[in-house]
């Protein structure tokens, strides 16, 4: 029997074998998933984080990394965002970056996260609800207990300082970033987002009620770009820009109503509907079909009582806002989302094109029509005539002719006037009157 000296003499691959048993196992790489959010907390924050997270989880990256940096915003959207990090199959971390604001929604927001991290020089609280208007203090103070119970809740789900928390709403109270992570509100400081990710090893997240550890060597971030409903989404939902699209909506539809002249009326259509969607009353899908069927709408009127252009462009900006505004399939490639939007641009421009090729060739087929007719002033040729009525020949059409005058078969007349499907003409040369002339029905 061969000894293993003479086995390994024997087979040259054993060496080889022996090398890739003892050789380290390849570096474990986090997959991490970014998205920025900045600016107000609004329903356009909420798609954005929306995007990421599908694509986070459909692309199986290993964390969600929020870059937060918010003034505050809407309850309605925060609630959202809360829902799905408190119910996220990814683990979520979101990160303050120097320089950023976290307060009023952005606390809430951080206190919702797996993993809450903080760099220096940043701060977090100050999230009690201002009332608008005057409401009562009762009501006030609803709204401030509610709340207050919300955050709490939210605290003792991840494990966080519940009575900071609710300071947070009841006090308003602010911490620095290293009060934060003294009194249980993050986990921990990292100054730059490489920090950030580098401090998870070793940490843990709970998810679906099982404990994930994060194990890594290396990592690779990949940003996740803002969807373009989201864009839209955030600039219709602030607000003061929803306010005001709201009246200019009401008033140039009353506007228009009372002096009817298309224009208010469209414009004030596109406002109400957009301000409607900004105030949260439509939904995003609602808001793209709305948007699709006023287009269509528009699309009709300007065929059937041009406008020169009018609600044709009002037609092509709503169809192709409602387009842009409706697809939102989360199961599509990345790079889908960048020609999308190109390829609706385009339709767009080739809408544009043959709305203006077809209502200049209606303008150009009405303005036809209008001469038709117009036949004051032609001259004409006498076919029959007896008894002060008869038929002429004007400008190739035959009409019946009445006159005072005697005229015959082959006299030139002149057209002097027109009533309807009747004309006054009067024999050239003739020595006829005016009021002399006969009344002329025309016959094609």
């Amino acid at each position: 029997m061969p000894s293993l000296r003479d086995a390994m003499k024997l087979s040259p691959l054993f060496v080889l074998l022996l090398a890739l048993l003892i050789a380290p196992v390849n570096a474990a790489e986090l997959r991490v998933a970014k998205v920025e959010v900045r600016g107000e907390i609004n329903q356009g924050t909420y798609l954005t984080l929306q995007h990421a997270y599908d694509f986070a989880l459909r692309e199986r990256f290993d964390v969600l990394f929020v870059v937060l940096d918010t003034p505050g915003g809407l309850l309605s959207s925060t609630q959202k965002i809360v829902k799905m990090f408190l119910n996220s199959e990814v683990p979520v971390v979101v990160f303050v970056p120097r320089g950023a604001m976290c307060a009023s929604a952005g606390s809430i927001i951080l206190l919702s996260s797996h993993i809450a991290v903080m760099a220096d020089g940043t701060a977090v609280g100050a999230a009690t609800p201002v009332s608008v208007g005057f409401a009562s203090a009762e009501v006030e103070n609803k709204t401030v207990n509610y709340i207050a119970g919300y955050v709490k809740d939210i605290a003792r789900e991840r494990g966080r300082n519940e009575g900071v928390a609710e300071k947070f709403v009841t006090q308003a109270l602010t911490l620095t970033a290293k009060e934060a992570l003294e009194q249980g509100i993050i986990d921990y400081i990292a100054n730059t987002e490489g920090e950030a990710i580098e401090g998870l090893k070793g940490r843990s997240a709970e998810i679906d009620g099982k404990l994930v550890t994060f194990e890594f060597d290396t990592y690779r971030v990949i940003e996740v770009k803002k969807p373009l409903q989201a864009s839209i989404y955030e600039i219709i939902s602030s607000p003061q820009l929803a306010a005001i699209l709201l009246l200019l909506g009401i008033y140039l539809l009353i506007f228009g109503l009372t002096s009817p002249g298309l224009v208010p009326e469209t414009v004030g259509a596109i406002c109400l509907i957009l301000a409607l969607a900004g105030l949260g009353v439509i939904g995003i899908n609602h808001l793209g079909l709305l948007l699709i069927v006023l287009g269509v709408i528009f699309l009709f009127a300007e065929l059937m009582t041009p406008t020169y252009g009018v609600l044709g462009a009002a037609s092509v900006v709503s169809v192709v806002l409602g387009l842009l505004i409706l697809f939102n399939e989360p199961l599509m490639p990345e790079s889908f989302y960048d020609a999308f939007p190109k390829f609706v641009a385009g339709m767009g421009i080739g809408l544009g094109g043959i709305m203006t090729f077809m209502i200049i060739k209606i303008a150009q087929i009405r303005k036809k029509k209008s001469s038709v007719g117009e036949v004051v002033g032609e001259k004409g040729e006498v076919l029959e005539f007896s008894n002060g009525r008869g038929f002429a020949r004007v400008r190739g059409e035959i009409w019946k002719v009445v006159s005072d005058e005697e005229l015959e078969k082959g006299d030139e007349v002149e057209v002097i006037a027109r009533e309807g499907l009747t004309l006054r003409v009067r024999k050239i040369g003739g020595g006829g009157t005016e009021k002399g002339d006969a009344e002329v029905a025309g016959e094609n």
